[in-house]
């Protein structure tokens, strides 16, 4: 199928990428090319919760916000969610959209959710649509009475977003149809990758086993966005943490997203919890300030 990469391309096409040095003539570390933003999900789920999230990620000077399909439709009935984030002066990038990948008989209503999510997203000046599989009882669980399910929806899903201006990228995510490595190697190498990016959550594939320095690299040519968070087993977070507190080798992960020539945005992320620790500007100050360490800018 034209557009799909095999395993040797990948590999090939990120020796390329990576053997452009990312370092001047002296030796020193060039300045980051790709900017930060931050998820909505720290502050909540509800639309309510919107507000006070664009708030605190605008004033801690992140590059871009992503909010859900569903709170960005909701925020339509009440002028368009648009309107804050241009008060706020901080720029929409995606929305996490979820999607039912595995029942067929849901495939032409979930692909007129994504186009019409798609174009609010558009609407709101976002460029992605991050694809969110749906979830399953993971011990009943058959993923290959599934795979080629999944693969032509995400084809036509992703197709359909392209028509609208907006860029589809699956994010693996716990708990769903596509969790493990296995399952995450075998539709990305599956899918027409003319359509079908890859946006991993480097914090989800640490928690599940995986190294997420070495998924990353194999699928680098296809990465157009990245939740970036760190794991440390804890009791809050759903066990995820700000970043540098974690098992998550950050560094690694940005030198070499920088590397790549990929139009993408880093968005931070933590997931919420009961009885979290820091209130939700603390936690997105303190993974500022970890990525400031490693040469990344924020607004003023």
């Amino acid at each position: 199928m034209d557009g799909v990469l095999s395993r040797r391309s990948f590999s090939r096409t990120v020796a390329l990428g990576l053997g452009a040095a990312a370092l001047n003539e002296s030796g020193a570390q060039t300045s980051r090319r790709i900017k930060v933003g931050h998820t909505g999900i720290t502050w909540g789920f509800k639309p309510e919760d919107a507000e006070r999230a664009i708030k605190d990620v605008a004033s801690l000077g992140y590059h871009g916000y992503e909010s859900f399909g569903n709170v960005i439709e909701a925020w339509e009935a009440k002028g368009g969610l648009d309107k804050q984030l241009q008060a706020a002066h901080l720029p929409l990038h995606s929305a996490y959209c979820p999607v039912n990948l595995t029942d067929a008989s849901k495939r032409k209503d979930e692909i007129a959710k994504m186009v019409r999510w798609g174009r609010l997203i558009k609407k709101c000046g976002g460029t992605v649509s991050v694809i969110g599989p749906n979830g399953v009882k993971r011990e009943e669980y058959d993923f290959s009475a599934h795979k080629a399910h999944i693969v032509e929806t995400l084809n036509e899903i992703c197709k359909a977003l392209a028509d609208v201006g907006i860029v589809g990228a699956l994010h693996q995510h716990t708990g769903t149809c596509v969790e493990s490595r296995e399952e995450t190697y075998a539709v990305m190498e599956a899918v027409d990758t003319r359509y079908v990016k890859f946006g991993p959550d480097v914090g989800q594939l640490q928690k599940g086993g995986s190294d997420p320095v070495k998924v990353v690299k194999d699928f680098l040519p296809l990465v157009r966005h990245v939740h970036m968070k760190d794991f440390n087993g804890g009791p809050h977070y759903l066990g995820y943490c700000p970043l540098g507190q974690g098992e998550v080798d950050v560094a690694a992960l940005v030198d070499m997203l920088e590397k790549s020539s990929n139009d993408l945005m880093i968005m931070v992320e933590l997931d919420p919890s009961d009885g979290m620790p820091l209130a939700p500007l603390e936690s997105a100050r303190i993974s500022k300030a970890f990525l400031q360490k490693l040469g990344y800018t924020f607004r003023s």
